[in-house]
Formats: C-alpha cells, structure tokens, sequence
C-alpha cells in the first residue's frame, strides 16, 4: 500500500469530525444504541464519493480509490472509533471483505469488483466464521461443489452457514470461505443469489449501530470466474496475508474508542468536587484510573505506527506484530472504558454518560479479529521461535539496542524497557530449559508478558525520535509517559514471569536475581513524580467544557 500526503489525510480527518459534529451527535448515537438501528443513511453518506467516500481509502488508486496506506488506515479508524465504534465497524467489514480480492484476485477481478464497490459505495461482508469455526478457520464446514459441463467448471454451488459476520443482512457483495475440491476458497457471492438468505440482526452487547447476522447458503449458483484468484486451496493463505492490516485497524479501534472514555473522564473529573478540590487533583483518582491507562494506550498507539510504517516500508508480513499492536491497544481500551466508567461513578453506569456505551461498545475489540487469547498464542508461538533459533539472544541483543537510545535519549525511560527485554529473555530461556511451555497456560503469559515488553521497547525508542502526531499530547507528556509504561513493563515481565515460572515448576533457585529484581523496583524511583506531571499536563490537554 501507499500513504496519503499530509494534507490529502488531514482533509479526510477533518471531514470526518465535521460530518460527525452535525449528524452523529451523542443524542443521535443513544438512540441508535437504544434501538439497536443499522442507521442506512449514514453508511451511504460515509461511502458516498461525492461526500465522504470513507471506503475510498483502503480501494488502490488504479481501481479508483485514494490508496492509503496502514498508516492512514490506523488513523481514520482511531477517528470513527472515538466517535462510534458501531458505524466504524460496518466500514471495517467492508476492509474485511475486499481483502480476499485486493490480495488474492486475479487482475480482472480486482478491476471489476474494486472499481465497483469504489465508484457504487457498496458495502462488503467478510463471511468466514461458521458456529463451530472461529478463529481455526481450518475448520469450516461450508462446502462448494464444482459444476461441471462439457468436461469443465463452469462455476460452484456452495451450501453452509455462517456467522457473527458485520454487514452480514445489510452487504451488497460478500466474500464468502468454503471448501472446495482443491482446498479452502474465497469466493464472491453477490446480495441477491438464489438460495441466499440472511438471518435476523443480533441482539448484541456493544456495537449495536453495526449489524451483525448469520447468513445460509443452500447449493447459492456461483459462477468460476468468482472463485478468487482462480485457483482453488488458497484461501487460508490469502486469510492470512492481511492480519498485519485488519489486526492494525481493530487495535486502532480499541486506541480510539479507549482514548474518547479517557477525554471524556478527564474533563469529567475536572467538575466533580470531592473533599473541597476537583477529582483531577487528587492522586487517589488520576494515578489509579486515569493516568495508567493514558501511559497504556500511548505506549499501545507507537507499537501501531510502528507497524504501520513498516507495512507501509514495503515489509508487510506483520503478522506477530499485527497481533502484539492488537492485543496491547484493544486490552488497554477496554480497561480505560472501564476506568472511565468508575471516574464517573454511578453517572456512569446510567445511559446518560457515553462512557458506559463506549465500554460496551469497545469490549468487542477484545474478541472480533482474532480473541486476546488467540493474540496471546499466536505472539508467543511466533516469538517462541525466535527465542530458539538465536539460542536465547533475540531479546538480550533488543536489549542492547535500546540501551543504546537510553544514551542519546535518557529521559525516555529506554533503561528501564531494556530492563524488561533482559528480563524477558531469561524467563523464556528458563521455560524452555524446564519445558514449562508444555503447559498452555505459560505459552499464553509469556505471549502476554511479549506484548508489554516489545511495546515499552517501541515506545522508548521512537518517543523523541518519531513523535506522534496524533495524541494531542507535547513531546515532555509523551517521555514521561514512556517512562511510567516502562516502569510498568518492567515490574510486570519480572514479578508476573517469576510468579508464573515457579508456580509451573522452575528449578532455579537463584530466579528472582536473575531476572535482576532489584534493579527493576530501584528503577520504579521517579514514578509518583512522573505520574503527578501527566496528571497535570491532562488537564491542560483536555480542559472542561
């Protein structure tokens, strides 16, 4: 993919907040919610070129979209995020739908579908979960039976089912996964086809502006030229080739609804008086709900543009990173809604307050694309063999590297997340020197305690040297926040690593130094000071209405 020039992508921000500043008020999205209403109008204005065109971005130019790259992508979708995550999933399942065909299509097809869905605004639905077959696509049941004359295919029935699929009642085009001869396919199946139907929207939790529905394929005619790519048996692979994006957009998701319940909390507290002083001024409050989640939702947004700009690089086999920027963001959104909803007490538990909507909203985050769980596996899965193909150095020489920003860059807290990278390093080699992964539950930790330490090494690495742009944050906000989330980082890998380590049945009884323990509490020095600066700079990044 390509990126958009500065000015071309800051167009199609402001246009966004403009459109929802007059049609997607609070008022307007309650609704919504309350009536659990796919609002129609706003999709076909979101997709309409002549208006927004949102669909327009993840479209190739030579097909008649903008192009844009992951970068872009992360960006609008952080946007609609903050301002539903309802409405910004139904333009997700769209991205979704296209994959198959922007990565596996043949040239005709990619011509004629993409050029389509750019030039008629149509909405896509990626149908490739079934009841039975979540996140192990390999699994599926759905079967597509050649149809043969004269001795050739002359196209495929498929028969199955499918679901939990977003924009599954309301798509125009859907790209659906089924089995064929060959292997597991994609093919393209349009609204209309004989032997289609769709099931009634899902009473949801979250979302509830997005719809979701199982869809039935009874022996649905569809003709050769629709089996993606031509070739049957590619279809895992081609699945697979764009997690690096889609896991990017849905942690973009979890950044952006995350940061809109925190906004909202920090002005919240600034009106609430408790004790004779607002909530904002009191450590009880902003070190407990506010500011550890700001410093996890940063930390998370520099994993996300770091990937992004290495997708956008040319290097776009981002799968384990996809994953560890999905996992860190959406985790740390759905804990910010959380907090978010204790700041306001029980205000926030009514209604009334969007801070108890995004939590129900950005919960899903947390499941769709590929579970925390699954995140977890696959990150430790994939650095696990790392881990032992360099016999134990790829963290230590990480380390290294980022030691080495700690000289240019003292203040960015560079130290303490080598701190972290040592530590994790020995807790694998001591797992792997026990065989403690043959338990899954110490696979599954370590991909978490992988996803904290790559992430406080990022965020330290690039915090001067490639500021953000996006938190509305200055450059002394965004060092001190990495240096809380590396502090935080560190403490977790070493304490959690050597609870989980002993509690599987470790043999080393010298663990604890070797993690380098007291280094890493004697390294939490500053952290009170820190957290009372951000809590202050907060305010004054987001004052009260």
């Amino acid at each position: 993919m390509t990126t958009l020039d500065v000015e071309t992508l800051d167009m199609v921000l402001s246009t966004l907040r403009e459109y929802a500043e007059r049609k997607l008020t609070p008022e307007y999205l309650r609704h919504l919610d309350h009536n659990d209403e796919f609002p129609a109008e706003v999709l076909k204005d979101l997709y309409d070129p002549n208006k927004l065109g949102i669909h327009l971005l993840f479209i190739p130019e030579e097909y008649g979209g903008l192009g844009g790259g992951a970068y872009d992508i992360y960006r609008v979708s952080e946007a609609m995020a903050a301002i539903d995550l309802g409405i910004a999933t139904g333009v997700l399942a769209t991205f979704l739908g296209t994959d198959p065909i922007t990565v596996g299509g043949t040239e005709e097809q990619k011509k004629y579908w993409m050029g389509r869905i750019a030039e008629e605004g149509l909405l896509v639905a990626y149908g490739a979960t079934e009841p039975q077959a979540g996140s192990d696509l390999a699994t599926l049941t759905t079967k597509a039976v050649p149809v043969v004359e004269d001795g050739k295919v002359i196209g495929y029935k498929i028969s199955g089912r499918k679901q939990w699929i977003s924009n599954g009642g309301v798509a125009k085009i859907y790209t659906i996964l089924a089995n064929a001869p060959g292997g597991i396919s994609w093919f393209i199946v349009e609204h209309d086809a004989p032997g289609f139907t769709k099931g009634k929207p899902e009473d949801k939790h979250g979302i509830r502006a997005s719809n979701t529905a199982a869809l039935f394929l009874d022996e649905v005619f569809v003709p050769a030229d629709r089996l993606v790519g031509g070739v049957e048996g590619k279809g895992l692979a081609q699945a697979a080739a764009v997690f690096g994006y889609t896991r990017l957009m849905v942690g973009s998701f979890g950044l952006g609804a995350g940061w809109e319940a925190m906004r909202r909390a920090i002005r919240y507290a600034q009106t609430r008086i408790q004790g004779g002083k607002p909530l904002s001024q009191q450590q009880g409050l902003t070190h407990k709900l506010i500011v550890p989640n700001v410093a996890r939702l940063e930390a998370a947004r520099h994993y996300i543009e770091w990937v992004a700009e290495t997708i956008d690089g040319g290097n776009d086999q981002q799968q384990t990173e996809g994953a560890v920027a999905k996992y860190m963001a959406t985790e740390a959104g759905n804990k910010a809604a959380e907090d978010a909803i204790q700041v306001h007490g029980g205000y926030g538990y009514t209604k009334e307050y969007m801070v108890e909507k995004i939590k129900r909203d950005v919960r899903i985050t947390c499941i769709y694309e590929g579970t925390s769980e699954i995140m977890e596996w696959t990150i430790a899965r994939d650095r696990w063999q790392f881990h032992l193909k360099t016999k134990g150095a790829y963290y230590h020489d990480w380390a290294a590297r980022v030691e080495q920003v700690h000289q240019r860059e003292p203040n960015n807290g560079a130290n303490v997340a080598a701190l972290a990278m040592h530590a994790l390093a020995n807790v694998l080699e001591r797992a792997r020197i026990d065989r403690l992964t043959r338990n899954q539950h110490i696979l599954f930790r370590l991909g978490e305690l992988i996803a904290w330490a790559e992430t406080a090494a990022i965020f330290s690495e690039r915090v001067s040297s490639k500021p953000t742009v996006a938190s509305g944050l200055d450059l002394p906000t965004e060092q001190a926040l990495a240096r809380i989330f590396a502090r935080m980082a560190a403490y977790k890998v070493a304490t959690d690593g050597l609870a989980w380590l002993i509690g599987a049945g470790q043999t080393d009884p010298n663990l604890a130094n070797t993690l380098n323990l007291p280094a890493i509490f004697a390294a939490q020095a500053g952290q009170i000071a820190d957290m009372d600066f951000v809590a202050a700079k907060l305010v004054e990044a987001f004052p009260a209405a």
